[in-house]
C-alpha cells in the first residue's frame, strides 16, 4: 500500500499524531530486534486514534503495542501500521466509584509501573505487584499479567476498549474469559455500541484504551515497603542488563517453566545472538546483535528440549507477529509453533 493512501486529514478534522514510516522494530520493543514496518503511527490522544482508525483502509493491517516487551516481530518486517500506546493514552488520574471508594482510570499507554506508584500515592493497596511489570496497561490487561501471586485482572472494575472501526465502549469483568496469562471475549459477547462501522476485513479486532482498578485504603509507608521488596527480589532474580522480553514461557500447572529449563541444562544455551539467561532460565536475552530467527530458534528449540526430556509441552508467553521468512533461518520443527497474533500494550 502506498502511503499516500493513508491520509492524516481524513475525517472531519486533521488528525493531530505523528506517522513515520520504514521504521525498525528494534526501537520499539525491549528485545532490540525485528524487521522494518511500513508505518508507526503515534496517536496524540485517545480520540485522535479513534479518528485515525476510522480513516484506515478496510484492508490495512493494524498492529497495537505498548512498550513492546511481550513482543517479537519476525526479521521480515510488518506490513500495514503499528501504533504505538506508550506515552500516548497516557491519563491517570482517581475517580470515586460507585460504592464511594476510590478508583484508579489508567490508560493503555501507561506504564504499569506507574500505576503501582500512583496508587502508593493514594494510600492505596494492590497494585504494588504492577511494579514489577516491565509493559504498559494495555498488555497487562489484554494478557493479565501477574507477578509474585497477583494478577490485573484481580483488581479490575471496568475497561475502555476501543474497536477498528474507531468505536470506544466500556466493557465488564464478565464479559471476557480470564485465566492465568489469558484473556478472551466470550463467544457471542455483542457490541453496546450499535450502528457502529466495522471493519469487513478485520470484523472482530478490539484494543484495551484503559481501565478502571478498584483498590483498598492502606497506609503509603506500608505499600511502598511492598514495592521495594518486590523490586530487591526482581533486580535479584533476573537478567535486567541485558534486553529481553520477560518470562518467556508459562509456568505448566504444579511447576515452573524456569526449573523445567533449568533442568534441562539449557541455561547459558546460545544460538546466534540469542541467550538462555544464566541468571533466570525463562528468560532469553539479546547478548548483542541477536536478530528475531537468533529468538525463535531459541524459544522453539527449548520447548522441544523440555518436551523430549520431560514430556511437558512449555506454552509461550511472548507473542510473535510477522510472516515466516524462507531465511529466516529457524528449524524445520519451529513452523509448527510459530504464533501469528499481536498483543496490544506491551
Amino acid at each position: 500500500m502506498d502511503m499516500s493512501e493513508i491520509n492524516l486529514n481524513h475525517g472531519s478534522s486533521a488528525l493531530r499524531g505523528e506517522m513515520r514510516v520504514n521504521q525498525p522494530m528494534k526501537k520499539y520493543t525491549s528485545w532490540r530486534t525485528g524487521g522494518v514496518a511500513e508505518r508507526v503511527y503515534l496517536p496524540a490522544d485517545l480520540a485522535d486514534l479513534a479518528q485515525f482508525l476510522r480513516g484506515l483502509p478496510q484492508d490495512e493491517p493494524v498492529h497495537v503495542i505498548g512498550l513492546g516487551s511481550n513482543l517479537l516481530v519476525r526479521d521480515g518486517g510488518l506490513r500495514g501500521t503499528v501504533v504505538v500506546l506508550h506515552a500516548r493514552l497516557n491519563d491517570l488520574r482517581l475517580e470515586q466509584g460507585d460504592r464511594g471508594d476510590a478508583l484508579i482510570y489508567a490508560g493503555a499507554g501507561v506504564a504499569c509501573a506507574k500505576v503501582a506508584r500512583f496508587a502508593v500515592k493514594h494510600d492505596l493497596a494492590g497494585a504494588e505487584f504492577l511494579a514489577g511489570i516491565p509493559g504498559t496497561v494495555g498488555g497487562a490487561l489484554a494478557m493479565n499479567a501477574g507477578c509474585y501471586g497477583a494478577e490485573t485482572w484481580e483488581i479490575v472494575y471496568k475497561v475502555h476498549t476501543l474497536g477498528r472501526a474507531g468505536q470506544l465502549q466500556a466493557r465488564l469483568p464478565g464479559d471476557y474469559e480470564i485465566g492465568y496469562r489469558h484473556v478472551a471475549l466470550k463467544p457471542g459477547t455483542s457490541d453496546r455500541e450499535q450502528g457502529e462501522r466495522k471493519s469487513a476485513n478485520f470484523p472482530d479486532e478490539e484494543w484495551f484504551a484503559g481501565g478502571w482498578f478498584r483498590l483498598p485504603k492502606e497506609k503509603e509507608a506500608v505499600s511502598r515497603q511492598k514495592i521495594k521488596e518486590l523490586l530487591t527480589r526482581r533486580i535479584n532474580s533476573q537478567p535486567l542488563n541485558l534486553p529481553n522480553a520477560g518470562s518467556v514461557f508459562r509456568n505448566p500447572p504444579g511447576d515452573w517453566a524456569a526449573r523445567l529449563i533449568e533442568s534441562c541444562g539449557l541455561k547459558g544455551f546460545r544460538i546466534g545472538g540469542a541467550m538462555v539467561s544464566p541468571t533466570h532460565a525463562n528468560f532469553i536475552v539479546n547478548t548483542g546483535g541477536a536478530v528475531a530467527s537468533d529468538i525463535e530458534a531459541m524459544i522453539n528449540r527449548v520447548r522441544k528440549t523440555v518436551k523430549e526430556q520431560t514430556g511437558i509441552e512449555l506454552v509461550q508467553e511472548v507473542r510473535i507477529i510477522g510472516p515466516v521468512s524462507e531465511h529466516s533461518g529457524i528449524p524445520d520443527f519451529a513452523t509448527h509453533y510459530s504464533v501469528e497474533e499481536d498483543q496490544d500494550g506491551e
